[in-house]
């Protein structure tokens, strides 16, 4: 059997929701029925939502516990090409504070109360009981994945694990180097005469929105590009229904310059967006 398909199988055994990833540790890209979740995504592998897709689409949301889905056909080709296997915290209650530096585990040190760790490449995971909002860069070298985000299997780790502080979930609200909005906020032309909404439930574009979030933060290169294909995608599937508002287009403003895209760069990438529909 495939060494990632049984540490999967291990994980999901004691119920910890996973997924194989590409090298670059990046997920699989969805498939050609799902892509830019033109079939209304899924919120995840246990709870039902519009798509049904066998394959591991959706990132983080194809995690799962099933051991049919893990060694189903549709998943057979993905653990051939698996680098890493990842892991849902949020899914199992957890969150992972992923400290990238030396400086990041000092701070930690000095200001959290000690849980279990896990050695990285370049740091440490630091594991708290207790799910939260995912955040990255909260402050330099510390990223928080929880709900709605993946980490990577590096082993179970040592120490003792405790309860998620009120610490680490301030960081998710303060944010220390917070991003400046655009100048001029761009805004939506009104929808067509007529225009029926596709969308069945507010969670649809919000769904929607949270992974274009999550596309953009985890983008491993080509930022630019990958901004603005997001920003077509989420126009393309909510820019003429006018379910789509300016605070939506804030949180995709933010998400791009919090890879360090400028104000002017989101702008433009927004404005050739809506050009290339006709919006």
């Amino acid at each position: 059997m495939n060494s990632h398909l049984k540490t999967a199988l291990e994980l999901a055994a004691i119920g910890v929701p996973v997924l194989p990833l590409r090298a670059g540790k990046v997920p699989f890209r969805n498939c050609a029925a799902c892509r830019d979740n033109a079939c209304g995504g899924r919120p995840n592998m246990k709870t039902p939502g519009p798509c049904h897709c066998p394959r591991p689409c959706h990132a983080w949301a194809a995690a799962t516990t099933d051991p049919d889905t893990l060694t189903g056909p549709a998943w057979a080709s993905a653990w051939k090409q698996t680098a890493v296997v990842a892991y849902h915290p949020g899914g199992t209650g957890l969150t992972v504070l992923d400290l990238d530096h030396a400086d990041a585990i000092t701070w930690a040190r000095e200001t959290l109360p000690s849980t279990r760790t896990v050695p990285t490449t370049r740091g440490e995971h630091w594991i708290y009981r207790g799910a939260m909002q995912s955040a990255n860069a909260v402050r330099d070298g510390v990223d928080i994945k929880s709900t709605m985000s993946y980490a990577r299997w590096l082993g179970p780790g040592t120490g003792t694990m405790t309860a998620l502080p009120d610490d680490v979930r301030a960081l998710a609200v303060r944010e220390p180097s917070p991003v400046r909005p655009a100048p001029h906020m761009p805004s939506l032309a009104a929808p067509a005469v007529g225009g029926e909404c596709r969308h069945r439930t507010p969670a649809y574009l919000d769904r929607g929105i949270a992974m274009a979030e999550q596309r953009i933060t985890e983008a491993p290169s080509a930022v630019h590009a990958t901004v603005y294909r997001t920003f077509l995608a989420v126009l393309s599937a909510h820019g003429r229904c006018g379910c789509l508002t300016n605070a939506h287009i804030g949180r995709l403003f933010a998400a791009a310059q919090a890879k360090g895209e400028g104000p002017r760069h989101c702008h433009d990438a927004w404005t050739n967006a809506r050009t290339r529909l006709g919006l």
